[in-house]
């Protein structure tokens, strides 16, 4: 219970009635001002152990640090490999559980389980959702995990269990992982120092740009989309040959995004301002074909845009189809007709529908249209930078010079060890009597070796 005194500050009277009788009096008033300190306590040692702060340092000392955390260690990725800390902690478990493309899969759970105990302390499902975000082919443009059984549909289906599916990795997953154990990265302990976890895996693909990111953090967020692999790699290599090409001559080798689901891009000066500044809008329109059976015609809807449900998608337009009856009375069926060989959505017309302007309603007033916004916002240099395609490609190649830089020092120690090594046994070859002799007259093992020395 709060009172107030004749200052007109208040005290906690609940914790004063709480206090041994003589020390009640000795509470401070909880004031806005920073100078109030610990109390003293003469019976007690010198403190009570209660602290006084003002409502702005209490906010300042909790919500920066959980700010950081939040910013650097889970929402955003990293421009060298471009994973989030779980995807990056996923792979690296994977790789430690040996399953390799051409291994058998592993229970979900027994992954999950692996990352939870010895570098993801969170939530179960946070790590699952994660793993299982990365085997969706609908979401990345080149999946990481392989997954085995019901990992979620385009239509919002959400996956199976852990225990009742199955992953391994995918062999684009190594190429992020080659090299690791050649002192390519910088490792740091685990949340409870016992292992040490890598900080970014070597990354030997752009995979920031191929698979895109999306994450909301504390006062930033990104939105990143997918690429072409082959561009990308291609507009990486243009880029060593030349660090000073225009952002003109970058767009004619990656020209634009390109979406897991394929889809229609309608491009202007959104695409360019975006490579340019980082931040930009382009439009995405489903791919519609319009396929006639005698005297009937039909929508075909073949690709989506990026990240549209279907399901929820043909739902909306049936219930568009009741509430405008002048517009889209001349539909006279909707049907979903995708299978595992691909998507083909149908949208039957009457006879007397004009198909291109029931195609232009639709586009207007559903999902079959819709805009995506760039934020290419990734961890560069130790913070998080707004960036242009440029800048992410600019970062990519340093880090990759790094890499290659280390592997080939460690390569070299490598050789150098086993070069030593092997004129030790030269030597020992072109006197192999005496090492023979030597041998034989030794005590003991040790005794052999210092003579051979």
């Amino acid at each position: 219970m709060k009172k107030v005194d004749n200052d007109g500050l208040t005290y906690d009277q609940n914790l004063a009635d709480s206090l041994p009788k003589g020390e009640g009096s000795d509470i401070k008033p909880i004031s806005t001002k920073n100078e109030i300190e610990p109390q003293e306590d003469n019976n007690n040692g010198g403190h009570t152990g209660i602290i006084y702060k003002s409502l702005e340092e209490v906010f300042h000392d909790s919500m920066i640090p959980y700010t950081e955390h939040v910013v650097m260690d889970r929402a955003l990725p990293r421009v060298e490999d471009g994973l989030k800390p779980v995807q990056r902690r996923i792979l690296y478990s994977m790789m430690e559980l040996g399953l390799y493309p051409d291994k058998p899969y592993r229970k979900s759970a027994r992954i999950v389980g692996d990352c939870m105990g010895k570098y993801h302390p969170h939530g179960d499902s946070s790590v699952y959702d994660a793993m299982v975000r990365m085997s969706q082919d609908f979401v990345l443009r080149g999946p990481l995990v392989d997954g085995h059984g019901n990992f979620g549909s385009i239509d919002g289906d959400s996956a199976a269990a852990m225990r009742y599916t199955e992953a391994r990795m995918t062999p684009l997953a190594l190429e992020l992982l080659r090299d690791l154990d050649k002192g390519t990265v910088k490792w740091s302990l685990n949340f409870d120092d016992t292992l040490k976890e890598p900080d970014m895996l070597p990354g030997r693909f752009p995979n920031l740009l191929v698979n895109g990111a999306s994450g909301i953090a504390v006062g930033v967020a990104t939105n990143i989309p997918p690429h072409n692999l082959g561009e990308v790699i291609d507009g990486v290599v243009a880029y060593i040959d030349n660090p000073n090409i225009s952002l003109e001559k970058m767009m004619t080798i990656i020209k634009a995004p390109d979406f897991p689901t394929g889809g229609e891009l309608i491009l202007g000066d959104g695409l360019e301002t975006a490579y340019r500044t980082g931040k930009g809008k382009i439009t995405i329109r489903a791919k519609v074909g319009i396929e006639t059976s005698g005297d009937k015609t039909s929508l075909i809807i073949t690709e989506l845009p990026y990240q549209v449900n279907k399901a929820q998608l043909l739902q909306k337009i049936a219930e568009l189809k009741e509430q405008n009856k002048d517009k889209l009375s001349v539909i006279s069926e909707i049907r979903d007709e995708s299978d595992r060989k691909g998507m083909r959505a149908v949208i039957r017309l009457k006879k007397e529908a004009n198909p291109k302007k029931v195609l232009e309603f639709l586009f207007k007033s559903t999902n079959l249209q819709v805009g995506f916004t760039f934020n290419m916002v990734a961890i560069a240099g130790g913070k998080p930078k707004l960036m242009s395609l440029l800048e992410i490609i600019s970062y990519y190649t340093e880090y990759q010079r790094e890499v290659i830089v280390r592997r080939t020092k460690f390569d070299l120690n490598v050789a150098k060890e086993r070069a030593h090594i092997v004129e030790g046994l030269l030597i020992a070859i072109k006197n192999i009597d005496e090492v023979i002799k030597i041998i034989k007259k030794s005590a003991n093992v040790t005794e052999a070796k210092t003579k051979l020395k």
